[in-house]
């Protein structure tokens, strides 16, 4: 088995698409192993979102993911990794095929609902950001 980490973003939160996301994700087989609500500060979302520390983007994404609280979620299932990307969707949602989560509830390219970690290595460190070993199911 595979684990990928999925945030649901402030927007999904904050429109109360929560539960549909969820959904969406446990009917294309994910299995939830770990769960919960943050606030992210912008320590804690600088530290997360670091690589992009360059990028002009960094700010405007910093104070957007500590704008209302989030969702972490970490999923197991084989090919945990791929199936969640194609499963969220392109980042731009007007570029997502139909039925992916990002075409069904984002509203923009910041906007857009869900973060999926992209590649095996990535999510092992994201998931071990937000959750302890102990914490995991």
């Amino acid at each position: 088995m595979e684990r990928t980490l999925a945030i649901l973003k402030p927007d999904c939160t904050s429109r109360k698409l929560s539960g549909k996301v969820i959904d969406k994700i446990e009917n294309a087989g994910f299995k939830i192993i770990a769960m919960r609500l943050v606030k992210l500060t912008d320590e804690t979302a600088g530290k997360f979102y670091a690589v992009h520390r360059e990028r002009p983007f960094y700010g405007e994404l910093v104070e957007f993911m500590t704008s209302a609280n989030v969702i972490p979620i970490a999923l197991e299932k084989d090919n945990a990794v791929a199936d969640f990307r194609k499963l969220i969707g392109a980042t731009n949602p007007a570029e997502a095929e139909a039925g992916t989560i990002r075409k069904e509830f984002a509203e923009s390219i910041q906007n857009n609902t869900v973060h999926g970690s992209d590649s095996v290595e990535n999510a092992k460190i994201e998931i071990g950001f937000f959750f302890s070993g102990r914490e995991l199911v």
